[in-house]
């Protein structure tokens, strides 16, 4: 009920502003104690918050990640012996990884000796220090920590440092690395030759080919609703009392759809040279255009429940009507066709709406008026059909109650998918609001409703009497009910395959019975720097919150218990979140193209990531890398072929296993 209540609250306050970040349940700090000016001990301190642990030294195949402290080499320092902790870590059988593990917990301090050579009188020691926090039923994801303390005199220590960092930045630069400091050091982030198959144009392709058929099936849809249905008799009777010629009447009646598909493709077209692709996706990734989109969603629901009629001005459509009955021939037919886009309006916009987002998430041009030519082609055809074949005009159903109960299901799909537009926005910005239960929870309790409104048993005030549930009204009621108890194990953590593309991830679920989420890194020098350390290969994924595609490969695909198995025993998965618009700590600038491009969120700065080295910018994107940043393979796209992407996995680790060995 809380997050029920944190959810409502968002909606209608409209807060924008991003949640507090978690704290880190592991606080580490580094101390240096002289026992004379040329040695002494270092002592790096793990102060665990009642309830978590970490891990011991020793890495279990299989196991949590284990706790690594990693001193960096630094001329003139030896450092004596091993780390020893200051107490052992306490071994047990851990249930959640079924696996003998040890663990530390509270205060836990760590020591090394070390050794200054002759004539040095100071160094900066930097330390790597990787762990991961866990209580007795969950785990936070692997996390990386900097340690930097001075050993021998401070001054000459600072000087040697700062020399270091400086070297270190005027290489960053040179090399076009995106580190405002940090992570530019390494080759991981080098342009590489990605081997690029004809799989991306392929993946464009099926999406165009999906955009498409998305969008004439809303023409279709739009075509059952009370704009649009009562037309159809009344503007094919215009055609063909208007000539005796029945190959005229025809004709005119083709350009007229002709006519509806050209204004949507203008529309399309309009808004994608308006904002361009990259902004289209930029504005499908904004928290303040999804919210809308949202409310908007919301509204045209509420509207199609009978509280209210959303209309374009009376007089525009007059107008333009009136143009079409003072003008003649080609242009009169096209007024016509406009009247009928602005007299729908109030039943096809959130039709539109929901396709012009799902084109602007595509990335694609083309998108958007492709989208748009499928909508029109769905609408415009039965106007022709019915143009060559005037007598079925007398089969089809007289408007009527069943009309108005067609606008009210198209409500329940409104308000069903407008809490996908929250969910991109929830996720983008980490808000947390609508976690996968929630967003579960809701679609459940709207499909129910469904069903019940499907059977009569639920009416709405402008909804005729129903003395008897229709056939057709019934197995629709079945497949509604069927569908919400499909959901219901999605309340514990099941995959829920056929939602996938909808639902936020599993990681967002606070009660989960079924286990099964992937140990992965969401940074990438943090993962690069875990694989080399374990001599392991690199499973890169570029994805995104708003990223439908994405959602469907990792319910089709790494859900699968082949893909699974494989990640898991062979590979480090990185996942790179383009849209994550949680702010940088330092924002900074690149250049790319001659032009300085600022790098100011998470989102950017894995954006960046895949058009410096790969030199591509779509999602998802997955390519298999070695220590050094190298591909082991061509990168692969959107393609549910399971055996297929078993057998690239499976090519990588190979192709891993003879370079080690070469």
């Amino acid at each position: 009920m809380k997050k029920l209540f944190s959810l409502f609250l968002t909606v209608f306050v409209f807060a924008l502003s991003a949640s507090a970040e978690v704290a880190d349940p592991v606080k580490w700090t580094m101390d240096v104690k002289a026992d004379s000016p040329q040695s002494g001990t270092i002592t790096w301190t793990a102060v665990i918050e009642k309830g978590y642990h970490i891990y011991g030294f020793q890495q279990i195949a299989d196991g949590p990640i284990a706790t690594t402290i990693k001193p960096a080499p630094v001329e003139g320092l030896t450092l004596v012996g091993n780390i020893t902790p200051s107490e052992e870590a306490a071994s047990h059988f851990d249930p959640m990884f079924s696996l003998n593990i040890s663990e530390w917990h509270g205060t836990v301090t760590f020591s090394q000796q070390y050794q200054l050579a002759e004539g040095v009188k100071g160094v900066t020691l930097h330390t790597t220090v990787t762990y991961m926090a866990c209580t007795d039923k969950s785990c936070l994801a692997p996390k990386t920590v900097e340690l930097s303390a001075p050993i021998g005199d401070s001054a000459a220590a600072a000087a040697a440092d700062s020399v270091v960092e400086d070297s270190e930045k005027d290489s960053a630069l040179i090399n076009g690395s995106v580190s405002a400091g940090s992570e530019a050091d390494s080759e991981w982030w080098q342009p590489v030759d990605t081997m690029a198959s004809d799989e991306v144009p392929h993946h464009q392709l099926q999406s165009m080919w999906s955009l498409l058929i998305m969008g004439f099936i809303g023409g279709l849809l739009a075509l059952l609703t009370p704009c649009v249905w009562p037309m159809i008799p009344m503007t094919l009777s215009f055609f063909l009392k208007k000539t005796k010629n029945r190959a005229r009447s025809v004709g005119d009646a083709l350009l007229y759809g002709f006519s509806i598909i050209v204004i949507f493709l203008v529309l399309g077209i309009a808004i994608t040279l308006a904002f361009g692709a990259g902004k289209l996706n930029e504005i499908a990734t904004s928290a303040v255009f999804n919210l809308i989109f949202f409310a908007l969603l919301v509204v045209f629901a509420i509207s199609f429940f009978g509280a209210f009629d959303i209309k374009l001005p009376a007089k525009w459509s007059n107008a333009v009507d009136s143009k079409a009955e003072s003008t003649s021939g080609v242009l009169s037919i096209f007024f016509m066709a406009f009247t009928l886009v602005l007299v729908s309006f109030s039943c096809t916009g959130p039709i539109i709406g929901t396709l012009l987002v799902e084109a602007a998430s595509n990335g694609s041009i083309i998108g958007p008026a492709v989208g748009m030519g499928g909508f029109a082609l769905g609408l415009a055809v039965p106007f022709t059909l019915f143009a060559f074949f005037p007598s079925l005009l007398k089969e089809m159903p007289k408007s009527g109650g069943w009309m108005n109960s067609v606008k009210v299901v198209l409500g329940f799909i409104e308000l069903i998918l407008s809490l996908k537009f929250l969910s991109v926005a929830d996720l983008a910005y980490g808000w947390r609001i609508l976690d996968r239960e929630v967003f579960v929870a809701l679609w459940i309790v709207l499909f129910a409703l469904l069903g019940m409104y499907l059977l009569g048993k639920l009416r709405f005030s402008h909804d005729s009497e129903q003395r008897h549930t229709s056939v057709g009204g019934f197995f629709m009621a079945v497949a509604s009910f069927s569908f919400a108890v499909y959901l219901l194990p999605g309340l514990w953590g099941a995959p829920l395959k056929a939602i996938s593309a909808f639902a936020p991830p599993l990681s967002t679920q606070d009660f989960n019975l079924y286990g099964g989420e992937f140990r992965e890194f969401d940074d990438y020098d943090e993962g690069m720097r875990y694989a080399a350390e374990h001599s392991k290969p690199v499973l890169l994924d570029f994805s995104g919150y708003a990223c439908v595609n994405c959602r469907k490969m990792e319910g089709a695909v790494f859900d699968t218990d082949d893909v699974r198995a494989i990640i898991d025993k062979d590979y480090v998965l990185i996942k790179l979140m383009v849209d994550d618009k949680t702010r940088l700590a330092k924002p900074y600038k690149v250049e790319e193209n001659g032009k300085q491009v600022n790098i100011n969120t998470v989102g950017d700065k894995w954006s960046y990531l895949q058009r410096h080295k790969f030199d591509i910018n779509s999602q998802p994107y997955y390519v298999l890398l070695d220590n050094h940043g190298a591909p082991l393979a061509a990168p692969r796209v959107y393609d549910e072929n399971v055996a297929a992407f078993v057998a690239w996995l499976k090519q990588g680790v190979e192709k891993k296993k003879k370079k080690s060995n070469d």
